[in-house]
């Protein structure tokens, strides 16, 4: 028996009400003042709620691993992460509402910026460019024609868009463009298994003639290709945990993966305001709410410590607002590390904070990752969050006799 089974086994109905606080790219590294991101921060309510609550260290996928956005959260919902792959091209045509069939494959595009004399990537997200701009650009990639094949594309947010590849006997395991560094150039799609050996040509071929199309352009002079997939067969968080699942996000990727297992995707504005507001309004109608707060990985990213940090006291600003609503259970933490001095993914560990009405407090005074490593909890997967949840909400009844 797998923990999706044992958690469709044990999980009852109920009345409590369970809050995931997910602040994408949590996890850091110290700065220059020995602090790390979270740590340097002004965080009074979760200190508070650290004090009272229990803490911990998490690892997304396994030790040593740099999770994707799209494992660190499935590993956050309950599913292995190891057996769910789930591409990010799908995460991002599900999160603009396109309709994904069985001969499609989806791919998460990235406008990028390329030196032009030596081919080489200078800008893996071509300065983060508006979202007009990149809808402006889409428009000039319609159309390209394939053969035996449909191309649809459509824009997504800045610099980002979806592709999808429409035709029979289409197949995934396709290897990506992005070489997720600068100074280098674009990497052709190649197949990783037999059977995906046309669509690794189709994509070179859409490749080939959408780089054409946007020569004269600055700073969107090319593209990448990243995370093509078909939608997997995944199990429903609802049909496994008995809940009512809502999502909170602002951006497609993570509408994307919380509707592929089932939850509702509320509509909401783009601040975390916005959000708090379209928490407050759905409250009554369900149990489990999915929060997510994109900046402090954009930031991570970036390699701005100061501005990670602004993120994560606006945060706890607003946390009070969250707590007015009585949830029963809070679990706060992110999906992966994004540290400023790496200005990516990282494989260190995050911390948690579980708090609740049935929590044992441990001696944690600070929400922070040296504070974390002394919690409670100790050090834990991400797939263990989803069940502890549900057992401080009184949703889980007795294993065995």
């Amino acid at each position: 028996m797998d923990q999706l089974e044992l958690m469709r086994d044990l999980s009852i109905p109920g009345q409590s009400k369970i809050v995931l606080l997910l602040l994408d790219g949590l996890g850091g590294l110290p700065g220059p003042n020995g602090s790390t991101e979270l740590e340097a921060a002004h965080t009074p309510n979760l200190d508070r709620l650290a004090q009272e609550g229990i803490s911990g260290l998490s690892t997304p996928v396994a030790p040593g691993i740099t999770p994707g956005s799209g494992p660190g959260h499935v590993a956050i919902f309950g599913y292995d992460p190891l057996a769910w792959d789930i591409g990010r091209g799908v995460l991002e045509a599900l999160g603009i509402d396109f309709a994904l069939g069985d001969d499609d494959v989806a791919a998460r595009g990235n406008f990028c910026t390329v030196d032009r004399p030596t081919g080489v990537i200078t800008d893996r997200r071509a300065g983060r460019i508006s979202s007009d701009v990149g809808a402006r650009l889409v428009e000039k990639l319609r159309g390209i024609s394939l053969p035996g094949a449909e191309a649809l594309i459509e824009p997504v947010k800045e610099y980002r868009f979806v592709l999808v590849l429409r035709g029979k006997g289409l197949a995934d395991g396709l290897s990506e463009t992005d070489p997720q560094r600068t100074g280098v150039p674009p990497l052709p799609v190649e197949a990783l298994r037999p059977e995906a050996g046309r669509a690794a040509e189709l994509f070179n071929l859409w490749l080939a003639e959408a780089r054409r199309r946007l020569a004269d352009e600055h700073p969107a002079n090319s593209m990448n290709l990243r995370g093509m997939a078909k939608v997997p067969p995944i199990p429903k968080m609802p049909d496994i945990y008995k809940m009512r699942f809502a999502a909170i996000a602002t951006y497609p990727m993570y509408r994307g993966i919380a509707r592929l297992v089932g939850m509702d995707v509320l509509k909401t504005g783009e601040t975390i305001e916005d959000e708090i507001a379209t928490l407050r309004a759905n409250w009554e109608q369900y149990d489990f709410f999915f929060f997510h707060v994109k900046k402090t990985d954009s930031n991570g990213e970036d390699g701005n410590f100061d501005g990670k940090k602004a993120v994560i006291e606006h945060v706890d600003e607003l946390l009070p607002e969250i707590m007015a609503l009585k949830p029963d259970v809070l679990l706060v933490s992110g999906d992966h590390s994004t540290p400023w001095s790496l200005k990516a993914h990282s494989w260190h560990e995050l911390p948690v904070l579980l708090w609740g009405r049935h929590n044992r407090p441990d001696a944690v005074r600070q929400f922070g990752e040296r504070a974390c490593m002394a919690g409670g909890l100790g050090h834990l997967r991400h797939t263990d969050l989803m069940p502890l949840m549900m057992a401080h909400a009184e949703r889980l009844t007795k294993y065995g006799a």
